[in-house]
């Protein structure tokens, strides 16, 4: 099973998510991988798998070291398709998918997480949502506590609906800043929103985490 965690803007949560639904599935016994095809603004290695392998409590694995959890590595912290021109690199989406694949071979689940949100151009006019529909992956939406992630959610999920896009799950995440009096309606708008336009999809709510490593978030049913 391969699921791609997309979100609906940058640093919504999609990499501490990635790394919880990881961690979660791993405590109930399945072999699990995470992956990064896209990670800007690091060198030598991917700040992203570094997080899920320390929030899951594993070091770095073989796939890791031989470049099948990331592929395109670009030193620039900027959109995919920006950093990579800036080093002479055209992001290949079959590549990409070609890792998913090969780590489905040895791996239960697979969860590959993207970079910012569902409309970030991988090259040209080719996005991160083209990606999903073209492989027909199962997308998990993160949204967040944010001001503004209503606006944001709704379209993401109506551009997922036209677009047939296979929405598995959405998750609320509380972080980055939870707001008793914002936050419980911003949540129950997504909620309801995403039930409206997929009514078999998931809903999770993440709550503030303080120590990543030592907590386990529930995603009951997920898989």
């Amino acid at each position: 099973m391969n699921f791609f965690v997309g979100g609906i803007d940058t640093d919504c949560g999609k990499t501490a998510v990635t790394a919880l639904i990881s961690k979660y599935l791993l405590s109930i016994g399945y072999t699990v991988i995470t992956q990064k095809p896209v990670q800007t603004g690091c060198e030598k290695v991917a700040d992203d798998i570094k997080f899920h392998r320390k929030t899951e409590g594993r070091n770095f694995l073989e796939e890791d070291y031989n470049g099948l959890t990331c592929r395109y590595l670009f030193k620039y912290p900027a959109s995919p398709h920006l950093s990579a021109m800036m080093e002479n690199v055209k992001i290949d989406p079959q590549l990409i998918f070609n890792d998913s694949q090969a780590l489905q071979s040895k791996y239960q689940v697979v969860l590959t997480e993207g970079a910012g949100g569902l409309y970030v151009p991988l090259y040209g006019d080719y996005y991160t949502i083209d990606y999903i529909k073209n492989y027909n992956l199962n997308l998990v939406l993160v949204t967040s506590s944010k001001l503004g992630s209503i606006n944001h959610a709704l379209l993401s999920i109506e551009a997922c609906k036209a677009r047939a896009i296979n929405l598995h799950s959405v998750i609320y995440n509380y972080l980055p800043n939870w707001d008793k009096v914002i936050s419980p309606e911003s949540e129950k708008r997504i909620e309801q929103f995403a039930h409206k336009m997929y009514p078999n999809s998931k809903f999770y709510a993440v709550p503030t985490v303080d120590n990543f490593e030592n907590k386990i978030v529930e995603f009951k049913d997920f898989i």
